[in-house]
Formats: C-alpha cells, sequence, structure tokens
C-alpha cells in the first residue's frame, strides 16, 4: 500500500468514493462484493460499488469504547458476534477486561439492532470465493476496521481488500498484515480524526444509510448489462459468442482464447471489462476445432481472418459501431488476434496479446498500427525473446509485461486477475477519447 498526494479535504464521503473506485478496480475482479462499515462507510461504499458495478450491503461492527470516554476505541464487536480487544492500550490504562461488560453488553444489543434496521429478513451476502472489499469513510484507530477483516477472512474470500479515503499513519501499520490489499488515499502525518479530512461531514441517521441502500438497490435492477448468445459468419464457417453491452458503454473489446468461451477463468475477465463500461464479445476460438502443426487447425491468416469478422461484425451490426474497439486474445488465439488488427488497423484501436505463440503472425506484425500490450505468461528467457522479436517488429506503440508466481499458475486466480487488471489498465488508456 502507497498513499499518494490527493488534494485534501475531501468534499464529501460521496466524492471520496469516487476518488477510490480507479485505485480498487484492479483488485475488485472476481465477483466483487463492497461491505461498508456503517453509518460512515455507507455513501463512500455505495459510490464505489456504483463504479465498480459490484454488489454492495453493509457490515455490522461496533467500537467498544472506554467506560467515561467513549470515542476512545479500545475494541470492536463484529456482526458474527467475535470481540476483539485492544489488549496494549488496556494495559497501558491498566483497563481489565472485566470493566468494560456492560460496555459490551450494550454494543452489543446496538449492533443487532442495527443489523435488523438495515438488512431486515435479508440473508447476509454470500462471501466465499468473492472479491471483497471493506469500506469506511477513515480509520483512526483500526480496531474496528480489523474486526471487520477478520470476520470477513474467516468466511473463506477470494480476496480481501480495505479501501479507505483517509488513515492515520498507525492504523495503516495496524492493519496492513489484515488484508490482501490496503487501498488508502492518504495517511497524513498529521491526522487527529476523520471528520478534519472532509468539508462536509455531517453525522448520518439509519435512515440515511437504509435510503442509500434502497437507491442502489434500485439502480442496479434498473441497469443491468444485457447479454445475448451470437452467431457470426466468418467465411463458410459460424463463430458462437456471448455479447454482452453495458448500461454505460464506453467501447468494445473483442475477445478469444485458446479455451473458448466456457472457459472460467476467461469468463471471469469479462465482468471486469464490463463494470468498466466496455460491452464484450467472448468468442469461441477462432482457430478451429482441428489440429495442425500451426495454430489449432488453422494457420494465423486464417484464424486472423475469422477473429476480423468479428470485429466487421461488432462494427457493423451492434451498438458498439461508433465506439472505440479493442481485442483480447490468449494462447492459440493471441496470433490471430495481431492479424485482424494488421487487416482491421483503421477499426482495432488496442490489443493485448497473452500468451501464445504471436511469432506465427510474423507477416502480419508491421502492419499492426493499434497499441499492443504483450503479456508474458512466464519469466523464462526464450519467453521473453519472443515477445521482444514481435514487439520489435509490430507498427503501433507496444509494451511488455511478465506475470509472475503466482499469476502464471494455470487455473490460479492470479494469471486471470492480472490479465484483466492489466487489459483493463491498456483499454483505459487507449480506447478513451484522449487516448486514441
Amino acid at each position: 500500500m502507497n498513499p499518494v498526494p490527493v488534494a485534501l479535504p475531501f468534499t464529501d464521503r460521496s466524492e471520496a468514493g469516487r476518488r477510490l473506485a480507479e485505485r480498487v478496480r484492479p483488485f475488485a475482479v472476481n465477483d466483487p462484493l463492497v461491505l461498508a462499515l456503517p453509518r460512515g462507510g455507507v455513501p463512500v461504499g455505495a459510490e464505489l460499488a456504483r463504479r465498480l458495478d459490484a454488489d454492495f450491503d453493509v457490515l455490522v461492527v461496533r467500537k467498544i469504547g472506554l467506560p467515561g470516554r467513549p470515542e476512545l476505541g479500545v475494541g470492536a464487536i463484529a456482526e458474527d458476534g467475535r470481540v476483539l480487544y485492544d489488549d496494549f492500550a488496556l494495559a497501558r490504562m491498566h483497563v481489565p477486561r472485566q470493566a468494560l461488560s456492560d460496555t459490551v453488553s450494550a454494543e452489543r444489543d446496538e449492533l443487532d439492532r442495527r443489523r435488523r434496521v438495515y438488512r431486515g429478513e435479508r440473508p447476509a451476502p454470500r462471501i466465499a470465493g468473492r472479491d471483497c472489499v471493506i469500506v469506511d469513510d477513515g480509520v483512526a484507530t483500526g480496531g474496528t476496521a480489523r474486526a471487520a477483516l477478520r470476520m470477513v477472512r474467516q468466511a473463506g474470500p477470494a480476496h480481501l481488500v480495505l479501501a479507505v479515503p483517509v488513515a492515520s499513519p498507525e492504523a495503516v501499520e495496524l492493519l496492513h498484515e489484515e488484508a490482501d490489499a490496503l487501498v488508502v488515499l492518504s495517511a497524513p502525518d498529521n491526522f487527529r480524526a476523520v471528520g478534519e479530512w472532509y468539508r462536509d461531514f455531517d453525522q448520518l441517521s439509519d435512515r440515511h444509510v437504509t435510503a442509500i441502500m434502497a437507491e442502489y438497490g434500485r439502480a442496479r435492477s434498473l441497469g443491468d448489462d444485457v447479454t445475448r448468445t451470437v452467431r457470426v459468419r466468418a467465411g463458410r464457417t459460424f463463430l458462437d459468442g456471448d455479447l454482452t453491452v453495458p448500461a454505460a458503454l464506453r467501447g468494445a473489446v473483442v475477445m478469444a482464447a485458446e479455451g473458448g468461451r466456457e472457459d472460467e477463468r476467461w469468463r471471469a475477465v469479462a465482468p471486469v471489462l464490463q463494470r468498466a463500461g466496455y460491452a464484450t464479445l467472448l468468442l469461441d476460438s477462432p482457430t478451429g476445432r482441428e489440429r495442425s502443426a500451426e495454430v489449432g487447425g488453422a494457420t494465423a491468416e486464417e484464424s486472423g481472418a475469422r477473429l476480423g469478422a468479428a470485429v466487421d461484425w461488432m462494427r457493423q451490426a451492434t451498438d458498439t459501431a461508433d465506439r472505440p474497439l479493442g481485442v483480447l486474445a490468449s494462447g492459440e488465439a493471441a496470433p490471430a488476434a495481431l492479424v485482424a488488427a494488421a487487416t482491421r488497423s483503421r477499426d482495432v484501436d488496442a490489443v493485448v496479446v497473452c500468451g501464445g505463440r504471436i511469432d506465427l503472425a510474423e507477416e502480419g506484425l508491421s502492419g499492426v498500427r493499434a497499441p499492443t500490450l504483450i503479456l508474458l505468461e512466464g519469466g523464462d528467457s526464450f519467453a521473453r525473446e519472443l515477445g521482444e522479436w514481435v514487439r520489435a517488429r509490430l507498427g503501433g506503440p507496444t509494451d511488455l509485461r511478465t506475470m509472475a508466481g503466482e499469476e502464471r499458475a494455470v487455473g490460479g486466480p492470479g494469471r486471470w486477475r492480472r490479465v484483466a487488471s492489466e487489459a483493463l489498465e491498456w483499454f483505459d488508456r487507449h480506447l478513451s477519447p484522449g487516448g486514441r
């Protein structure tokens, strides 16, 4: 976690959520869920979830204050009933845990009340296997956030993130080992209280919280993406695919992988692009089912012609006709993406290829004018030399990046998480009006 300089104070909590979104987006890949700590975290979390097109709910955690000094946190109670004490602070103040029993009982009652008000009969959201982002409007001591992180960790998330606009340096130090990622926009050395870093820091009521959650639910139900199965004619053959067009459309990406559209890892990449506003056409492999010594039963040129037909179809038969378009391909489909970009240079605005024998597209490399990102799946010298060889022959701007560690593991979540993050960053840079 590296806080970067940001303009302070924040206007309000909603603005803070908007500014968190781009920093959090790379970590919200796998069926993301944003969990806000009421009350102050709710407007921050709602705006963040809206920008990420993620599910949104509350996570009720109550601070345990010192008797007579309730603003001084010495522990927290999580929604699952777990009590987490700050034993270091208690020892420093010579306060035994037993002295907090009445406070703990009262806070437990308040936690149960808020849970009923905010969620009613609705069950708690599923956490297991999802990327979970815990959000608050700021962190002073870190005790409440730590209790929330430990509670969610017990439920088995795929990736656990804490995202806050501002935090004390001491809280950052306390929490950095509790989450898989810690996103903090600013950790000022002169931090005293969260409210000092907002122009508008009005106290929120339960009614504010329930209204924000209800409005988010209505917006989600009205703004669902539309997905349909399509068939694209490619010469004498057809390519089957799934076309998803988000309500807020920025551009389009044609996607092809050696495993086809049913590859679960590859299908996990598409929602990341959709949440960012890109329509996706997720295709069965354009390389053909039969095998050959070249590319999956078809030459790179033949496969590229099939993928090019999909680009033509996106330009002619969908609502994305006037939007910037990218191509994303992996494995055996990767050289086909380069061929398609060369033969459709007026239509393809950016390319990302991951792995595969991209050198098989040799004859068309100089015709690729679109900015092209090459992702290497291994760090061995041959793969890098091959990538550099291709890169030197491309006719437009290029970059080459290597995935390491878990990111190379076939079937591991790190691989598609990194592909999704890198692809989104590349498309955002080159498919936006200012980047074209």
